[in-house]
């Protein structure tokens, strides 16, 4: 009888850590899955602010183009010399480029790349884990 009791705390024993190893298995997957989530949105949110940045540069550089050379006509033909003409356009322009560029780099420069979520749940299940263990 103490046989058959100790056969069953045997296969008790086994049956519990079967379901431990299944368990932390699908933990860990679960975990990876959840990183992978994590750091997919990261990415798309930079790909953007940094899509917002080649257009900015973009709008900045054709506005740049197309409009200057009609202001400083403009500007010549209410009696400002050229010269003069020219830098007032100029300096409007480069104030515009550089808002549109530094929004977009404040931006990218508040992401935060680690994936804390997941750290943080990753720190939980090892603390789980141990005291399983334990």
């Amino acid at each position: 009888m103490a046989q058959q009791q100790m056969m069953r705390q045997e296969a008790s024993l086994g049956e519990l850590f079967a379901d431990l190893a299944d368990k932390t298995g699908t933990l860990i997957r679960q975990e990876a899955a959840l990183v992978q989530t994590e750091l997919t949105s990261k990415a798309v949110s930079a790909g953007r602010n940094i899509g917002y940045l080649a257009v900015g540069a973009f709008v900045a550089y054709t506005a740049v183009l197309v409009l200057v050379a009609a202001l400083v006509a403009g500007l010549y033909a209410l009696n400002i010399p050229i010269w003069a003409s020219a830098l007032i356009v100029g300096v409007i322009f480069a104030i515009a480029a550089y808002v549109l560029i530094n929004s977009a780099l404040t931006a990218l420069k508040k992401t935060q790349w680690a994936p804390k979520e997941s750290i943080e749940s990753i720190k939980e299940d090892a603390q789980w884990l141990k005291n399983q263990v334990d």
